[in-house]
């Protein structure tokens, strides 16, 4: 992955092929032109659930006309960090009712949720000079 900075308060992500806009609102020094990092890292959230449900519905011939997932966050007033993130599937009245539950099982098994509750290292760091291939210093 690769992070540019187009101009502006732009920061963008390249990877396989793709762009990956962000930038600021204008209250923060951007354009508004795309959302911003923060909250394309919570999209994720949902959007890999979704892609669960998805599957799960594919799997097995049901239509996903009606179905939809909304995303709320709780934040904590004190930190100002989200402290919770629930993820509801509504479905329409035809939807099997057999595979109301198991629908949710599947969304569970989100690759996102997972990596939150076990949760990577994150080390960032630094390189000086010659494209990024020596004189590597630790921040």
């Amino acid at each position: 992955m690769i992070i540019d900075f187009p101009g502006g308060a732009r920061v963008d992500a390249h990877f396989a092929g793709f762009t990956i806009p962000t930038d600021q609102p204008p209250t923060g020094g951007g354009e508004g032109s795309a959302p911003t990092p923060f909250l394309t890292f919570l999209s994720t959230i949902g959007t890999c659930a979704g892609i669960y449900v998805l599957g799960f519905c594919r799997q097995r011939g049901i239509p996903t006309d009606g179905i939809r997932l909304v995303q709320r966050m709780g934040m904590n007033p004190m930190s100002g960090l989200v402290s919770d993130v629930e993820v509801t599937i509504e479905l329409p009245e035809t939807f099997p009712a057999k595979y109301v539950d198991a629908v949710v099982r599947a969304a569970d098994q989100c690759a996102v949720k997972k990596h939150f509750e076990h949760p990577p290292v994150i080390r960032v760091n630094s390189v000086l000079g010659a494209g990024g291939r020596s004189g590597e210093q630790v921040a």
